[in-house]
């Protein structure tokens, strides 16, 4: 089975910073596309940024373009959202997930197929 793990969540203060990593194991290619998403209480989840095999594709949500940015290590398998001066706003779990089957690049949540168990992530003002 393919298996996805966040770390890094926790209390930031608003214009701080926090780095999420994600550890992708099994069954799955290491090019496939990722993705971060987050989810606030009593809101849909979202997607924050997605990013392609190579690295070189990427997507981000237009609330958080310029301070987050997304970045994948292939040979470790692993997947990084580096958060710069986030804001009270950003306070949501936030998910790692994988695209299975197919490979495409993609933005939208329901095309992907593995997903990790989430991290909570809290900032303060």
């Amino acid at each position: 089975q393919v298996q996805l793990v966040e770390s890094g969540g926790g209390l930031v203060q608003a214009g701080g910073s926090l780095r999420l990593s994600c550890a992708v194991s099994g069954r799955t290619f290491s090019r496939n596309t990722r993705g971060w998403f987050r989810q606030a209480p009593g809101k849909e989840r979202e997607t924050v940024a997605t990013i392609g095999g190579s690295g070189s594709n990427t997507y981000y949500a237009d609330s958080v373009k310029g301070r987050f940015t997304s970045s994948r290590d292939n040979a470790k398998n692993t997947l990084s959202l580096q958060m710069n001066s986030p804001k009270p706003k950003d306070t949501a779990v936030y998910y790692c997930a994988a695209r299975g089957g197919s490979y495409g690049f993609s933005t939208t949540s329901s095309s992907f197929d593995y997903w990790g168990q989430g991290t909570q992530v809290t900032v303060s003002s």
